[in-house]
């Protein structure tokens, strides 16, 4: 399995979930769900991937205010994901009306080895809080790999790029790549995909 060799990131949309259903936020202020506030020191973990219940949301950082994470009382699982880290997995028992707030930490995964040989790929994609994969590896969020110096650095070879975010088509892309090349993957989402994201990677 290839990893890009820079520090990844993610992506991140309004949570509201049971273990596979969505709830309307519509129906957020009613009492009955539970609040779980995701706090992170660094930009790691800002900028990690978030799981509940196998279901990707997004990106850390998003998770506060009007996208807040909301889900209804019991057993949730909680992953937090970043290419290079260890996961963090946590369970929680949300009770209805309740707040609780539990604290990120990603530690290096020293298994991993970075390519030596790369190739560039920019990305273009609208919107830019949408998840990466590479391989099916979740490497981080869109507006990491794109603008002035920045990019996603690969394993040259045939490379599956996947886009997604909760709401919008799945976006995927194969690309042959050859060493130090440099390519561009551009599109915007079209919105009507699943509401409760893409599975966690296995």
């Amino acid at each position: 399995m290839n990893f890009p060799s820079k520090v990844w990131g993610v992506v991140c949309l309004l949570a509201v979930f049971s273990s596979l259903t969505f709830v309307p936020t519509l129906h957020a202020g009613n009492g009955v769900l539970g609040q779980v506030d995701l706090v992170g020191a660094t930009k790691v973990e800002e900028t990690s991937g978030v799981w509940i219940d196998g279901q990707y949301v997004g990106y850390l950082r998003e998770l506060k205010g009007s996208k807040k994470i909301l889900l209804l009382p019991g057993e949730h699982e909680i992953i937090v994901r970043q290419g290079g880290y260890v996961d963090f997995v946590q369970k929680v028992t949300v009770r209805a009306g309740e707040t609780q707030t539990i604290d990120v930490k990603m530690e290096k995964d020293t298994r991993v080895q970075l390519p030596r040989i790369t190739a560039e790929i920019k990305l273009v994609v609208n919107p830019n809080r949408a998840a990466v994969f590479v391989d099916g590896v979740f490497v981080g969020h869109v507006a990491e790999f794109g603008g002035i110096g920045r990019a996603l650095l690969v394993a040259p070879g045939k490379r599956k790029i996947t886009i997604s975010l909760p709401g919008y088509q799945t976006f995927e892309n194969d690309i042959e790549l050859v060493p130090n090349q440099k390519s561009t993957v551009k599109t915007d989402l079209v919105k009507g995909g699943a509401a409760e994201g893409v599975p966690l990677p296995q």
